[in-house]
């Protein structure tokens, strides 16, 4: 069985040094393959990549570290643009979530670990801030992003349920000082407001005098609402993002062509679900990938609920994500794997990552030869982060106990027999 916790970098390798600590000099990753099919050497310092050269042409000497990444591919490293942090891994509670700053943190870094795990370098983690939580939830998950700094870069969305009206000033009021306090995007569900459009309105503002991005729950049910929604946010940078628009998939292909285009225009970014949904809206349905990318929208990939009420078997794995574009959706493993890598990487305004000299040392190493097949079985897994091995995870295989196991020919990873 694969064991998804995080783990000390391989045995040739040294120990990576603590968060926060002094950089650990050069690293060298020897016999990657590639997409492209090559076989090469990867150089890393200083939190980026510093050449990249055939196998063996790289000399090890001035490497603090050695690690054989022989038998896996080498990818730009996963990132996730839509995870709940303050509802995640709590499925198996009683009754409703529970709000203990001390439980929301812990439960908080275990999720964001488990996608480190997975290769998710970069967090984007949806709290909830006003009604009987307050800024509770919010002030955990800063804790936990303080924790877990040098190993996974994690970033807070504010999400207010009500905006306008007499019940909206005190939501209003908690937004700013979420922001104040640290969350660096302004969030939120119209959906679940009276007056949609005027929420809209209000988080835009909000994010407009504070500099900040926006990221917001909608199912995309209704088309003049998105294009109102466009219409405002055209030119609004940072930037814009929607998601999971899981009913924008059902409307008529003329409708939600029209719609495509104008959320193109505008510069707004759409996050689908493809595992499943989250509590921030209430129903479920797959957002049309393909349509929006031909229109030009940039669809990234989030997990949504990682083993919380919306989704108790919720794995957070970003290719898995990708497996399932891949599978139900049509796309092209290579674009399915841009929804989580770049294409995320851009919706969180993180700079591109490419196995490249001089491209930030977020990189990914899953066992294969190809990238179809590393989202078919992609179980053995390191991570990088800044130039560090930060999480590594290992799958072994093993058939036992047949007549046929001794016959030659038989694809072998272990030995000996199951206990």
């Amino acid at each position: 069985m694969p064991d998804s916790r995080p783990q000390p970098p391989p045995p040739s390798s040294s120990p990576s040094p603590s968060p926060g600590s002094a950089d650990p000099g050069p690293l060298l990753l020897c016999g990657a393959r590639l997409t492209d099919g090559r076989t090469v050497d990867v150089r890393l310092g200083g939190g980026r990549i510093e050449a990249v050269g055939t196998a063996g042409s790289l000399a090890a000497d001035d490497a603090r570290a050695r690690v054989d990444l022989t038998g896996f591919l080498l990818l730009p490293a996963p990132a996730e643009p839509h995870a709940h942090a303050d509802t995640a891994l709590s499925a198996d509670t009683d009754g409703p979530v529970c709000g203990d700053p001390q439980d929301v943190q812990r439960r908080a870094t275990e999720a964001a670990l488990l996608q480190l795990g997975h290769g998710a370098t970069a967090l984007r983690a949806h709290v909830r801030v006003g009604d009987v939580q307050g800024l509770g939830a919010l002030t955990a998950v800063l804790r936990a992003r303080r924790s877990l700094r040098g190993l996974v870069e994690l970033t807070t969305v504010a999400v207010p349920r009500m905006l306008t009206g007499a019940a909206g000033a005190d939501g209003l009021a908690m937004l700013r000082d979420a922001l104040k306090m640290g969350a660096s995007v302004v969030g939120g569900c119209p959906d679940l407001d009276p007056d949609p459009t005027g929420y809209v309105q209000a988080v835009l503002e909000v994010a407009s005098e504070h500099g900040c991005p926006v990221d917001l729950h909608t199912d995309a049910a209704d088309p003049a609402r998105l294009a109102r929604l466009a219409a405002m946010a055209g030119g609004l940078r940072p930037g814009v993002t929607i998601g999971p628009c899981g009913e924008l998939g059902r409307l008529p292909c003329e409708v939600a062509s029209r719609t495509a285009d104008q959320l193109a225009a505008a510069g707004v970014s759409v996050v689908c679900l493809p595992q499943g949904g989250c509590g921030g809206v209430d129903r479920r349905g797959a957002a049309p990938v393909r349509l929006l990318r031909a229109a030009g929208v940039r669809v990234a990939a989030g997990s949504g609920a990682l083993r919380d009420v919306s989704n108790p078997v919720g794995r957070g794995d970003p290719l898995e994500a990708a497996y399932l574009l891949a599978s139900r959706h049509g796309l092209p493993p290579e674009d399915a794997y841009d929804t989580v890598s770049a294409s995320a990487r851009a919706v969180l305004g993180l700079p591109e990552v490419r196995v490249e000299a001089g491209f930030p040392a977020e990189l990914l190493a899953v066992r294969g030869d190809r990238l179809a097949g590393a989202l078919s079985l992609g179980y053995s897994r390191v991570v990088v982060h800044q130039g560090r091995v930060v999480a590594r995870t290992s799958a072994v295989r093993e058939f036992c106990g047949s007549a046929a196991s001794g016959e030659p020919g038989l694809p072998r990873q272990g030995r000996g027999e199951l206990s």
